[in-house]
């Protein structure tokens, strides 16, 4: 598997093999991966960027509003969305 920094410390080549799928190759033998992940609030994309797993992603693939929807439906799908 991958450690929090993108490195592969594995011993299957044919995991190894199919790292592609789902994660890009980046310089320094790290794999990054092929994720945008998407909210109405910045609290969330902060949460997984001080997590465990946060170096892994790339800061330019996450996207956020400003102020959230309030778990308000309605509000995210007509106001904020």
């Amino acid at each position: 598997g991958l450690d929090g920094d993108g490195q592969y410390n594995g011993t299957s080549d044919l995991q190894l093999e199919r790292m592609n799928v789902y994660f890009n190759h980046a310089s320094g033998d790290k794999y990054v991966p092929r994720a945008v992940l998407v909210d109405l609030e910045p609290g969330t994309m902060d949460a997984v960027r001080s997590g465990p797993f946060g170096k892994l992603f790339r800061p330019d693939n996450f996207v956020f509003g400003q102020s959230g929807a309030g778990n308000n439906w309605a509000k995210g799908h007509y106001t904020e969305g």
